[in-house]
């Protein structure tokens, strides 16, 4: 699992005067990365829970998933609309986005609650509901990264 530190370092990292679709790549792997371990927590849960996992998880999920967020919404999406002005499929879709990031955003608040409570030992977290939880989670963020890399950046012409 991609470390907290790793996560710290590839923020610091963030363009902040042009689009960068190397940035994203990773940005997005780091992602998929963190999805995988939120799904190795989840096919863990109720006995065989690896705490320092949820720990690292925790301290990782809402600096990552709001750090990429604003990037795309002060970076990707302002430039994807200047490159489609006009287009109401475009205008619709980072609308959807945008939306999709708020949920994602208020989603990763409770989930860091609820994985550091797993890493804590706090045997009163309900496992079918923190299971619930993370897989809702993590197969958002996934469809959401799908929709942004087939869609909107081929798309647009961003990527190929």
């Amino acid at each position: 699992m991609t470390d907290y530190a790793d996560i710290a370092r590839l923020l610091s990292d963030r363009p902040t005067d042009a689009v960068s679709l190397d940035w994203l790549k990773k940005a997005h792997d780091t992602q998929l990365t963190l999805c995988t371990a939120l799904e190795e927590i989840a096919d863990s849960l109720p006995a065989s829970v690896n705490r320092q996992k949820c720990i690292y998880a925790a301290k990782s999920l809402i600096p990552l998933v709001n750090g990429v967020h604003r990037y795309e919404e002060e970076a990707l999406f302002p430039l994807l609309e200047s490159k489609g002005a006009g287009d109401l499929e475009l205008t619709v879709s980072i609308a959807r986005l945008k939306f999709e990031h708020v949920e994602d955003e208020c989603f990763a608040e409770e989930l860091t609650d609820t994985l550091t409570r797993l890493g804590s030992g706090d045997d009163t977290v309900n496992a079918e509901a923190a299971g619930y939880m993370l897989r809702g989670f993590f197969e958002s963020i996934r469809r959401h990264i799908a929709f942004e890399q087939q869609f909107m950046l081929r798309g647009a012409g961003l990527a190929s």
